[in-house]
């Protein structure tokens, strides 16, 4: 069977998670401190981070990009009726979400509204790309899920959380966006992609009393229009 080894709160894993669930593909999950990292990871993981796939051969993949790859190509695929040229566009649109993943891990360890502000115009500059790209949906290639989903949902997932708790949307002027989130919501991959005490494991670090987020949860906030370590992943 397939293994993961996590950090619970890891974009970069919940990526890998969320699309081994959506190909229905059973696997392990192991999870690890990264501040304590066990000798046994670090002796399969040469750059030391998470996640790292263990596959049926007993071979440890790293990078979450090479790991993605890699169950396209020894599973079934989402869409296997797509040309070169369609799988090319789908690795770049899906790269352009991964490498806002800690984008957005700093916006929201933000200590102050200044700094929030500053850096939520780097994250939303992602959001307004794919505003311009998406068409009639419900799903970024239209009607099927694709790999391009499942990279983007870690940023949505984030998103959804902070809203329910602060009533801060980063994705308040995307609509397209907005529904594209509610449909990946509606999948139910935001929950099976991810412990059972995610969301709280988020919530203490991202809405605790030593970020901008944290002191206005519950809905107080006037609103303005790879992983390495355990401050993220």
């Amino acid at each position: 069977m397939l293994k993961v080894v996590s950090f619970k709160i890891c974009p970069f894993v919940q990526r890998v998670t969320a699309l081994l669930d959506a190909k229905n593909l059973p696997y392990e999950i192991e999870y690890i401190d990264l501040s304590d990292k066990p000798q046994w990871f670090l002796d399969i993981s040469p750059n030391g981070q998470v996640p790292v796939l263990i596959t049926e051969n007993n071979t440890a993949l790293f990078e979450s990009d090479a790991i993605f790859e890699y169950l396209e190509e020894a599973y079934p695929a989402l869409q296997p009726e797509l040309s070169f040229e369609q799988k090319a566009q789908n690795q770049a649109w899906s790269y352009l979400a991964s490498k806002h993943y800690l984008v957005q891990c700093s916006t929201m360890r933000s200590s102050n509204k200044t700094t929030l502000l500053e850096r939520e115009e780097k994250l939303t500059k992602a959001f307004a790309k794919a505003e311009e790209q998406l068409g009639d949906g419900p799903f970024f290639n239209g009607t099927n899920m694709s790999t391009v989903d499942l990279a983007w949902l870690p940023l949505l997932h984030r998103a959804a959380i902070i809203e329910a708790h602060t009533c801060h949307d980063f994705l308040a002027n995307y609509p397209k966006v907005k529904a594209w989130q509610q449909t990946l919501s509606k999948t139910g991959l935001f929950e099976s992609s991810v412990s059972d005490d995610f969301e709280q494991m988020f919530i203490n670090f991202y809405l605790s009393d030593q970020t901008y987020l944290g002191s206005i949860s519950d809905c107080k906030f006037e609103s303005s229009n790879t992983c390495n370590n355990n401050s993220c992943c």
